[in-house]
């Protein structure tokens, strides 16, 4: 914790100001989509949502979403993993530590349910993303590229 924010799991009195952040952070994404998954993420045992907010309580600054994966997640050697879903810190927050935070919070939270790694993904050309996962301890694994073929 900082003197000027604090980390803390995020609840259904967060939803409109998380799925603003979340909207900032897919803006493409339909924002009432955004909302609307508020409630399932919050009542599932296991994913986990934690928020930075200002100390006055008043504005969140940033939000991280984790899930346990089970399935195969690429560049992990165990299974089930903690898998940073989301990760965002409002852009006049930043440089101050909350990201590191909230991984941190995340990187407890998936400690607690016996898991050994935490694992996360990135677009191949967002370099500011992959120096902040650098910066909180991940290290990159490998590189994938999807691809599909539409079927008639």
């Amino acid at each position: 914790m900082s003197a000027g924010w604090r980390i803390r799991r995020a609840g259904p009195g967060d939803a409109e100001p998380w799925a603003a952040l979340r909207h900032a952070l897919w803006p493409d994404a339909d924002p009432g989509e955004l909302r609307e998954e508020l409630p399932a993420l919050l009542q599932d045992p296991r994913a986990a949502a934690f928020v930075a907010v200002d100390a006055d309580g008043g504005r969140l600054l940033g939000f991280a979403e984790a899930t346990l994966r089970a399935d195969y997640v690429n560049g992990t050697e165990s299974s089930p993993v903690g898998f940073l879903e989301a990760w965002y810190v409002a852009g006049d927050a930043r440089g101050r530590g909350i990201g590191r935070a909230l991984v941190e919070a995340v990187a407890e939270w998936t400690r607690a349910r016996g898991c050994t790694e935490l694992a996360s993904d990135s677009a191949l050309d967002d370099g500011a993303a992959h120096r902040a996962h650098r910066g909180c301890g991940f290290e990159e694994t490998e590189r994938v590229v999807y691809f599909r073929r539409r079927l008639d």
